[in-house]
C-alpha cells in the first residue's frame, strides 16, 4: 500500500487497549509493505479475513479479540480504516456500510 487512512486511528485504540498494541502494529507494517491488488492478494496474506462487498476487509486482530474494517483502493494502492473496536463492537455495526 501506498497510503493507510490513519495510522493515528489505530494508535489511539492500541493505547486505550494496549494488548492489541504488537497486533495492530504487524498488520500496518504488513499492509505498508504489500502489493496486494485484489482482495484475493490480502487472502494470501491473511487467510482469516473476511471479504465484503465494496473492497471491504474485516481482520481479526489478536486472535479475533478485535476487528478491523478496512476499505481498499487497489488501482491506486490505498486502505482506508472504517472501524476497529471488540467483537462485541464490530456486531453492532454493519461492515458493509460504515
Amino acid at each position: 500500500m501506498k497510503r493507510i487512512f490513519a495510522k493515528s486511528t489505530l494508535r489511539e485504540f492500541w493505547e486505550k487497549h494496549p494488548d492489541s498494541d504488537q497486533y495492530l502494529k504487524t498488520w500496518y507494517d504488513t499492509a505498508m509493505s504489500s502489493d496486494w491488488k485484489t482482495p484475493n492478494d490480502v487472502k494470501q496474506s491473511y487467510a482469516n479475513a473476511s471479504i465484503l462487498k465494496d473492497s471491504r476487509i474485516v481482520f481479526n486482530i489478536k486472535g479475533n479479540s478485535y476487528r478491523l474494517v478496512v476499505k481498499f483502493n487497489f488501482e491506486h494502492q490505498l486502505a482506508f480504516i472504517r472501524f476497529i473496536g471488540t467483537h462485541s463492537d464490530y456486531d453492532k455495526i454493519d461492515a458493509n456500510s460504515i
